[in-house]
């Protein structure tokens, strides 16, 4: 989402220009600042595309999840491992989608220490709806062509596996 006044030029390659000049090479420095600034924008335009649906990208991330799943529920601590977030922030997450009525908590089965979330019709409905308002907007990277996405995702997913993010 561009911003309402764009600049008359590029202030990551400005900086870049300087940073070189004053400080030594600088192609790691613009890579990361505009990986960073393409953040932004693609936050902000998933944000617009899911608001009106109530959900936030964190939410339709284990909305999507619960979907894929073979029963449509998982484990709290394997949707944690799967989104790679903090069991904290996935009891947020789950709080949140419960209020809703996308989501139920129950008991597993067998084990007692283990909550089992599964996802609603209602959650089921809402996860198609939301789908459609991203794909729409292409999750909002916008510029690229086919090639180039595949391209961008190869690049970022080996970053990823450097970090030690995967195996």
């Amino acid at each position: 989402m561009p911003s309402h006044h764009p600049l008359p030029f590029d202030p990551i390659d400005r900086a870049a220009q300087l940073w070189q000049d004053r400080i030594g090479p600088a192609a790691t420095m613009a890579a990361v600042t505009n990986i960073m600034r393409v953040q932004q924008i693609l936050q902000s335009s998933v944000d617009a595309a899911l608001r009106p649906h109530g959900l936030t990208f964190a939410r339709y991330e284990a909305l999507v999840l619960l979907v894929f799943s073979r029963q449509g529920s998982l484990p709290m601590n394997m949707m944690g491992q799967r989104l790679q977030l903090h069991p904290t922030s996935v009891t947020n997450i789950v709080d949140r989608l419960q209020a809703d009525h996308l989501v139920e908590r129950n008991g597993h089965p067998t084990d007692r220490r283990t909550t089992v979330v599964t996802i609603t019709e209602a959650g089921r409905q809402r996860q198609k709806t939301a789908t459609v308002a991203l794909t729409d907007i292409d999750f909002g990277l916008i510029g690229l062509n086919d090639d180039e996405t595949a391209q961008l995702t190869v690049l970022l997913t080996k970053v990823r596996r450097s970090a030690g993010d995967f195996s």
